[in-house]
């Protein structure tokens, strides 16, 4: 499984999404339970799933786009 899967099925798992509702455009305005626990909880996902550590500045992220960049900086690829 390539690595946009993974963080697809991980934000899918954490905020309850059905497949027809992820985007790798989404925010976290789209969805209700984005919100501080959610991200806590996507946050524990990501190390889990990617071995990166979020700080508490990362956590400010705004949607999947973003956590793509943010991970794509510290050598997470995730391809076109």
């Amino acid at each position: 499984m390539d690595n946009r899967e993974k963080l697809k099925n991980l934000v899918m798992d954490v905020f309850l999404l059905e497949e027809k509702d992820f985007s790798f455009e989404l925010t976290w305005e789209q969805v209700d339970s984005w919100d501080s626990l959610g991200m806590v909880a996507l946050a524990v996902g990501i190390d889990q799933t990617f071995g990166y550590h979020m700080t508490v500045a990362d956590s400010k992220v705004k949607g999947v786009r973003e956590i793509i960049d943010l991970l794509e900086t510290k050598g997470i690829h995730f391809g076109d």
